[in-house]
């Protein structure tokens, strides 16, 4: 009872105490005593107050997580749904044409081959050499170089971007809507849609020289794969030199992957080709919505903005792993016909690596997310700028970047312009692009580095990683207006880039989005990769005769 009075009076006054002294049951207390029980009360307050404090801190702390954990997993759970249903009807399209295809005709039609169009290549090219090998030591005098109009016989080959497919893959859906149509001369290859970029440029490589993908011995080594790919028996266009070089169009991360295999072209690393290659191998590099500098949405997906290449433990991109994993272990032949993620090499399939192997790739001790060697970490600002750094814009190659973008400002903030006209897949994730803050506690990925520098975005890639590759130091560019229309205006070794409204798949897989828009597009890209670059090059005949 003493107790409990005296805690409940622990703030009265000094007086007050006194009283409370002669009200306890001993009767007296001495002056030492009296002061030790004053500190005691004293403290005991202190105590009981902090507590109380520190408690309902936690509390409110936890509250807040919890808060923050359920806004996660709500918009996660949307954003997977989203996703996932988009790719499933995808797929679906691609089965019902086959399936209508075969109640139609009786039996599905065979993809048509490239062979026509490579015996085309090699024929035309005979002729060529047969009409023009004799030249005179004159003619060797008076000129010692010629200019090639456009290299008409130049293929234009289409390099998809992240989950995309090429020729082959997903029955008779064509990834590019059908603008592969608009030229004779148009390859479209299959590559991985989520292998790393590096592996994306050798097979790309081998695509068209042919023979076994060879990923490199030092880089298969390191990421824990097969050194050996896929096996083209002939290549796609085997002509394939600096005297033979071809146009490539690139969505989204193809636009990396053609940079990386040009600068593997003049650093000479592909082995059996060390002699012959160089950056001339490639005429010009057309980039459609391509990923120059990075993005800040691989962030929002799971990217940690820390360190640019790890996964933080909720995220979509945690689910993707999972799926993929499962998807390439279990290994359906008639699901992979469709589509596959690429990662053949690694061997994550239950005949080779049993249920164990299953467990150790979901649990981060092998395969590709273990060792980092896939397009996520690819992505982010802080590999781009590191990648930027080591990657060059060659004098002989025309550049050309078309760059989309569906925000605007709106009483000071950046906003989506139209929710109507952006697809649902990316809505979401526009909105979260232009409110992106970059962690404070982040090392920023590059000198410089302003949040609303990435604000503008296409739903999917920020639109200042889409115009030239900036950072960490800014290539040549020029934006292309109505003064270069004119192809003679053209000058290689600098990035032409050009603003166009839209998002991230405007321009790709369903062509009645764009209407009209799409046609323009891909026929003025085409006609420019025939009719309008010229490059400055050294017949190899008149070398000879020199």
């Amino acid at each position: 009872m003493c107790v409990t009075y005296i805690y409940t009076h622990t703030r009265n006054t000094h007086t007050e105490r006194e009283r409370l002294w002669s009200t306890s049951p001993s009767g007296v207390i001495n002056g030492t005593s009296k002061q030790l029980l004053t500190t005691a009360i004293i403290c005991l307050t202190f105590f009981c107050e902090n507590s109380i404090a520190q408690g309902s801190k936690l509390i409110m702390t936890k509250f807040g997580e919890l808060i923050s954990i359920t806004l996660r997993l709500t918009e996660l759970s949307i954003s997977a749904f989203v996703h996932i249903t988009y790719a499933a009807s995808i797929l679906f399209s691609a089965v019902a044409q086959d399936a209508r295809e075969f109640i139609t005709s009786g039996s599905i039609v065979k993809c048509a081959t490239l062979k026509a169009f490579k015996n085309a290549i090699s024929t035309q090219t005979s002729a060529n050499a047969d009409s023009q090998s004799e030249i005179t030591l004159e003619e060797a005098v008076q000129a010692t170089s010629t200019i090639v109009d456009g290299h008409g016989d130049a293929p234009i080959v289409l390099v998809h971007g992240i989950f995309g497919f090429g020729k082959g893959k997903m029955g008779r859906l064509s990834y590019w809507a059908g603008a592969e149509e608009k030229d004779v001369r148009v390859l479209v290859p299959d590559l991985g849609p989520l292998t790393s970029i590096h592996d994306r440029a050798r097979e790309l490589f081998y695509f068209l020289k042919g023979g076994r993908v060879d990923y490199g011995l030092e880089h298969s080594h390191k990421f824990g794969h097969c050194r050996y790919g896929r096996l083209y028996e002939s290549g796609n266009y085997e002509e394939w030199d600096e005297h033979h070089p071809v146009h490539f169009v690139c969505h989204s991360t193809g636009t990396q992957v053609v940079r990386i295999l040009q600068q593997m072209l003049a650093d000479k690393r592909f082995e059996g080709f060390e002699e012959i290659t160089n950056a001339d191998w490639v005429l010009s590099l057309t980039s459609l919505s391509g990923v120059l500098n990075g993005c800040t949405r691989i962030y929002l997906d799971g990217i940690n903005p820390e360190d640019g290449h790890s996964l933080t433990s909720i995220s979509l991109l945690q689910l993707l792993r999972i799926g993929v994993v499962i998807y390439e272990w279990l290994d359906i032949s008639v699901l992979k016909r469709y589509y596959g993620f690429g990662f053949d090499h690694f061997d994550l399939s239950w005949r080779k690596i049993g249920l164990r192997g299953l467990v150790k790739s979901l649990l981060y001790e092998t395969g590709p997310f273990a060792s980092r060697d896939w397009i996520g970490p690819d992505l982010s600002i802080h590999s781009a700028v590191k990648c930027n750094s080591n990657l060059q814009t060659f004098p002989n190659t025309f550049y050309f970047s078309y760059a989309t973008r569906m925000t605007k400002r709106f009483l000071g903030f950046t906003v989506p312009s139209s929710i109507i006209e952006i697809h649902p897949l990316l809505c979401l994730r526009a909105f979260q692009m232009c409110q992106w803050r970059h962690p404070t506690h982040a090392p920023v990925p590059y000198h410089g580095y302003r949040d609303e520098d990435w604000h503008d975005n296409d739903g999917a890639l920020n639109t200042i990683s889409m115009l030239f590759p900036a950072f960490p130091t800014p290539h040549p560019n020029c934006r292309l207006g109505p003064d270069y229309k004119d192809g003679q205006s053209l000058q290689p070794g600098i990035w032409y880039y050009t603003l166009i409204e839209g998002d991230h798949i405007f321009f790709i897989i369903s062509k009645e989005r764009a209407g009209n828009r799409f046609d323009l597009l891909y026929t003025s890209i085409f006609e420019r990769c025939r009719k309008q670059m010229r490059r400055l090059i050294t017949d190899p005949r008149l070398v000879e005769v020199i």
